[in-house]
């Protein structure tokens, strides 16, 4: 991919000192570096982003779900699970 566009951003003068040397310990260019961090910062966002959709298209099932009466108490759930470790168990 080529490198079309400049990117221009202020920082305090230690973060930037402390950045590159840190850069050019590892033997790698800055710009590298920001460009790898860049990659990683917007996976995570689309990565929180689905996470979001996920949830929320549960959230809706959920409600959904209990608008159409397709609901247990919590006495129903409790004896469901209680009946499912009893099998579990041989009981």
């Amino acid at each position: 991919m080529g490198k079309e566009a400049v990117f221009t951003m202020k920082l305090e003068k230690e973060l930037r000192d402390e950045f590159m040397a840190a850069a050019e310990a590892s033997h790698r260019p800055a710009s590298q570096i920001v460009r790898e961090m860049m990659r990683d910062f917007i996976k995570q966002q689309q990565s929180e982003a689905d996470y979001a959709a996920f949830l929320q298209k549960k959230v809706d099932l959920a409600r959904a779900q209990i608008t159409a009466g397709q609901t247990l108490s919590n006495d129903e759930v409790e004896q469901e699970f209680a009946a499912r470790r009893a099998a579990a168990r041989g009981n």
